[in-house]
């Protein structure tokens, strides 16, 4: 039978409620008393039950964080920053993969706070009025990561997708002269709106009239970047001199694609990707990026939440961290 509070009182020869105030850290304990509850504890192998705790605090420390692809390196650097600000204000993690399904999506937000969840870092590609609906209705605080609310309804941190994409797509501009190809993933996705608004508006901020047939929407997977090389050198006369690809995930997909039809990166055609994942190093030539900070993405989205979560003064709930591009091997 699993060791309770009863036992640990009773083996100490103190109160229940003084056994209490030592697990919790309250102050109000004589040292000697503390050591004696402490040593205990430890000779008994007692483990607080957090749920009873949970009831009796209002609070269960713990955090729901839910991820699109916990393969993906993108939201695993994601994860990592949610996790190390969890651990420095003592929060636990629950991590749930949704598979970027709307109907998961929903049932796991549903299933974080039937656990007591204290808060959730959500991140997803979409956010419809059933999202909105469900996250205004929690009894906790919600905090989107990398993800974009176009009505700035929920507190979020993200990057600025639309500029980011504008100075990437006028660098190809410069560097070749001509108008660079645009592949971007599912257009349900508010972010990947975002980008293509930066694209277009770079295009006609040089003067040139957008042809659609230069603009290609696939997965935002590596086969994705394949594919969509293959479909837009079918449907152009001439190879576009510069693509722009929505993910570092496709952008290696177009290197490869590109490389498949006898054609050299950079010296035929220029890639750029975005978010600079690991794999951006990976591939040969390296990936000139859009550096999204992931990692710090993570790490404010989950002290926003603690800011909720503990009741503090919150003077911006909509952050927009710095962006940069860096330039390596795909382009000129």
């Amino acid at each position: 039978m699993s060791v309770t509070i009863y036992d640990v009182a009773r083996e100490a020869n103190v109160s229940m409620a003084t056994v209490s105030r030592v697990v919790n850290g309250n102050p109000n304990v004589k040292p000697t008393t503390r050591k004696k509850v402490l040593d205990t504890i430890e000779r008994l192998g007692y483990r607080p039950n957090a749920v009873a705790r949970g009831l009796a605090s209002k609070k269960t420390t713990t955090v729901g964080a839910i991820i699109p692809d916990i393969s993906s390196s993108f939201f695993s650097e994601l994860t990592r920053g949610i996790e190390d600000i969890a651990t420095m204000y003592k929060y636990n993690i629950i991590l749930s993969n949704s598979d970027q399904n709307k109907e998961k999506e929903l049932h796991l937000i549903d299933t974080m706070l039937e656990k007591q969840v204290d808060g959730i870092v959500f991140m997803g590609g979409e956010i419809t009025e059933e999202h909105i609906n469900q996250f205004k209705t929690s009894r906790v605080p919600v905090v989107l990561a990398a993800t974009h609310d176009e009505n700035n309804e929920l507190p979020s941190v993200n990057i600025d997708y639309e500029t980011a994409t504008y100075e990437a797509t006028k660098q190809l501009i410069e560097d070749t002269n001509t108008q660079p190809a645009f592949i971007t993933g599912e257009e349900h996705i508010q972010s990947n709106g975002l980008k293509y608004n930066g694209y277009v508006r770079a295009i006609q901020d040089a003067s040139y009239e957008l042809d659609e047939n230069l603009v290609v929407t696939k997965e935002c997977t590596y086969n994705g970047g394949i594919e969509a090389v293959e479909e837009l050198l079918a449907k152009t006369s001439e190879p576009p001199k510069a693509i722009f690809a929505s993910t570092d995930e496709m952008a290696v997909g177009v290197i490869h694609g590109i490389q498949d039809k006898g054609l050299h990166v950079p010296n035929d055609i220029e890639v750029c990707g975005f978010n600079n994942t690991r794999v951006s190093l990976m591939v040969r030539p390296t990936l000139t990026t859009v550096v999204q900070p992931m990692y710090d993405i993570g790490a404010v989205a989950m002290r926003l939440l603690t800011k909720y979560m503990n009741k503090e003064e919150v003077e911006e709930n909509t952050v927009i961290l710095p962006h940069r591009i860096i330039k390596r091997d795909s382009t000129k």
